[in-house]
């Protein structure tokens, strides 16, 4: 019987019990709770069983959705929301959910305490103090005794606050005001939060005592989850966030009915959204997720925005009619770059493959990662491109079957990843393998990765890597999200479960669990800092080692698919070249400085520091996230360091290859930048 065929049957029993109506509008009340949690003990690879310890992590983990940032509860409630959920399996088993009700009341008593606190704080009389310096991990402070506490701290939290908006030259009144509405929107919202939304909020929490990946996604979360994962939507075509409670465009998706009607721009607010009878309805402080919802619908129907932009005399307000199309999210599909190299004397091209996303419509028809990257090879292969840079630093993972095919494509056949889903090593241990004898790329190959490589990311990194295949670079290492999820949803659209119900295992028996993939080249990463990685998640699993199942069939010696196995006397020379050049080069000192300044200040905010820096990064953000233009994104993203240097250590691999020496050769070797 299949996961989901037993997850349904559970349910059927909520089911029967729920109004027509409730039915109807697929809501997700109380009735529900305790067969979602017990669907995810069924199927999770380690907790099988409501127990006492099960339930402390759920409590804890619900105070954490409450106040992760122990800004608004005070100790004594902390002792108050645990006498409140004492026994919750049992009350949930009676269909009884009012503790959530009554957790809000108390957090709404605190959001108000702390907004007027705020707001008499940012009166004529307050001055900014540059000087101010605080503890802000929550981590490393402790729950505040009493409100005097929690004002003495918002007081400090404020003024950084304050800082962020005058780092980016929004003067000090406009700024006051901006901070104030902030506390007043988060007071509405808490006001206005439904009943549906704490019950999913307290699913979320049971599901993430579990471990850090296993979660509930509400419907609109689902959604979400959904487009991310198939690169496709039906809409405007643009980038949305939220800005002191404007719904902001961020970017245009080129292509989209938003940027072709080029009567929208980056930076714009939408302040109202046609419904469905055509009637305009106000957006401003509307939650984001509700915003999207009225923007989104089916390809070919229309939608009216009123529009918001500041220009040098004033705000313009106009209203643009758009048709609703297909999108294709293509800033997450793959991508290749092509760069000329001076190798020992002759010229050759490399290709460098951007690949941000492990993506999968499974509709029939549907795009895959796989299939895309398989042109992309062949395209570089018909540019006779003499090596390839895989650039997996900034992918998070996505689809299993994609990262196996992947895998696949750089060797004959053979196994890719094993994927235990047995409970202290009971039961059978599956092994993906790649069944496609051909070898689409032969050639030299450089995996690129950092500590946010995930996942899919890491069972292609670490399988080419075990097979010899490829040399990584990277951070130290990579994220270490070794475990294997599945999701399914729950009836009548309420929402679905994430749930954790294996681990992976790379070709050499190793978990990429906490450990995850090490480089055989270390480069300077922003990203190499202690919260950066699954060892910091609450509730990670710990890693396990099973017997190595590398297969003899994905080597080939010699004849057509041919690839040469990385030596370790190679990997040792390629990390003496590369040190080489970091240590003198400009970009990845400024990394090492700023990680090293960051060490240092610990968990310590400093305003100044704050005045100092952000002004420039916000610089550098903007300018790379307004940017549509083709030839200006590429020229961006060759000149990372991180990308410059994993060239360049293809290039040395490629002389490796042919049996040159790297030493004798060192004065021949050339790049352009």
């Amino acid at each position: 019987m299949t996961l989901q065929k037993i997850f349904f049957g559970l349910l059927i029993l909520a089911s029967t019990v729920t109004s027509t109506v409730a039915v109807a509008q697929a809501s997700l009340d109380c009735v529900w709770v305790d067969p979602i949690q017990t669907g995810f003990l069924q199927n999770h690879l380690v907790f099988k069983k409501k127990d006492a310890e099960l339930q402390n992590r759920v409590i804890e983990q619900y105070i954490k959705r409450q106040d992760g940032a122990k800004i608004y509860l005070l100790e004594s409630d902390i002792v108050e929301v645990k006498k409140i959920m004492k026994d919750v399996f049992d009350k949930l088993a009676k269909k009884e959910c009012g503790f959530v009700n009554e957790i809000q009341a108390i957090l709404v008593k605190r959001s108000e305490e702390r907004y007027d606190y705020v707001k008499k704080l940012l009166g004529k009389d307050f001055k900014f103090n540059k000087d101010v310096e605080f503890v802000y991990d929550p981590d490393h402070k402790a729950q505040p005794k009493t409100k005097e506490e929690a004002e003495e701290f918002l007081k400090k939290f404020v003024q950084f606050q304050i800082a962020n908006y005058l780092a980016t030259d929004i003067k000090l009144e406009e700024a006051k005001t901006r901070v104030t509405k902030n506390y007043e929107r988060n007071l509405k919202r808490m006001k206005d939060t439904k009943f549906e939304e704490l019950i999913a909020n307290y699913l979320n929490s049971f599901a993430m005592s579990l471990d850090p990946h296993s979660n509930f996604f509400s419907k609109d979360y689902y959604d979400d989850f959904t487009i991310d994962m198939s690169l496709s939507l039906e809409g405007i075509g643009a980038t949305l966030s939220q800005q002191d409670g404007f719904t902001t465009i961020e970017a245009l998706v080129p292509g989209g009915a938003a940027a072709k009607s080029k009567n929208l721009e980056p930076q714009d607010k939408i302040v109202a959204v046609s419904k469905k009878d055509g009637k305009m309805e106000n957006v401003i402080d509307m939650d984001l997720k509700d915003v999207v919802k009225l923007i989104r619908g089916p390809k070919g129907t229309k939608v009216k925005l009123s529009i918001l932009r500041k220009e040098s005399d004033g705000n313009k307000k106009m209203d643009i009619e758009l048709t609703r199309e297909k999108i294709s999210l293509e800033d997450n599909a793959v991508s290749i770059y092509y760069q000329d190299r001076e190798v020992n004397g002759k010229k050759v091209k490399i290709g460098i493959i951007n690949f941000p996303s492990f993506y999968a419509d499974n509709k029939r028809g549907g795009r895959s990662s796989a299939a895309d990257l398989k042109k992309v090879i062949a395209e570089a292969q018909a540019k006779k491109v003499a090596g390839l840079v895989l650039d997996l630093s900034n992918n998070g993972g996505g689809s299993l079957d994609d990262a196996v095919k992947i895998g696949g494509l750089f060797f004959k056949t053979g196994n890719v990843v094993k994927q235990s889903s047995s409970q202290e090593g009971e039961g059978a241990e599956i092994a993906l393998a790649d069944t496609d004898e051909k070898v689409d790329w032969a050639g030299p190959l450089v995996i690129l990765t950092s500590r946010i490589s995930a996942s899919a990311s890491e069972i292609v990194s670490g399988a080419l890597k075990d097979y010899n295949r490829a040399v990584v670079v990277g951070a130290d290492h990579t994220y270490g999200k070794g475990t294997v999820q599945t999701v399914l949803p729950v009836p009548e659209g309420r929402g679905a479960l994430k749930v954790t119900i294996g681990m992976f295992f790379t070709p050499g028996g190793y978990s990429t669990q906490h450990r995850g993939v090490e480089s055989d080249v270390i480069i300077p990463s922003p990203y190499s800092v202690d919260d950066i990685g699954e060892k910091s998640m609450d509730y990670s699993l710990p890693p396990k080692k099973i017997d190595a199942f590398l297969s003899k069939s994905a080597y080939v010696e010699k004849g057509e698919g041919a690839w040469n196995m990385i030596k370790p006397e190679w990997v040792k020379a390629l990390k003496v070249r590369s040190s080489e050049r970091v240590s003198k080069n400009d970009d990845f000192k400024k990394i090492t400085d700023e990680l090293e300044k960051t060490k240092k200040l610990g968990k310590t905010i400093k305003i100044a520091e704050v005045l100092k820096d952000k002004g420039e990064k916000e610089k550098k953000v903007k300018k790379s996230r307004y940017t549509s233009d083709k030839a200006e994104k590429e020229k961006e993203y060759l000149k990372r360091a991180d990308i410059q240097e994993a060239s360049d250590v293809l290039t040395d691999l490629m002389l490796l290859e042919e049996g040159k020496e790297l030493g004798k050769i060192a004065a021949n070797m050339t790049k352009e930048k």
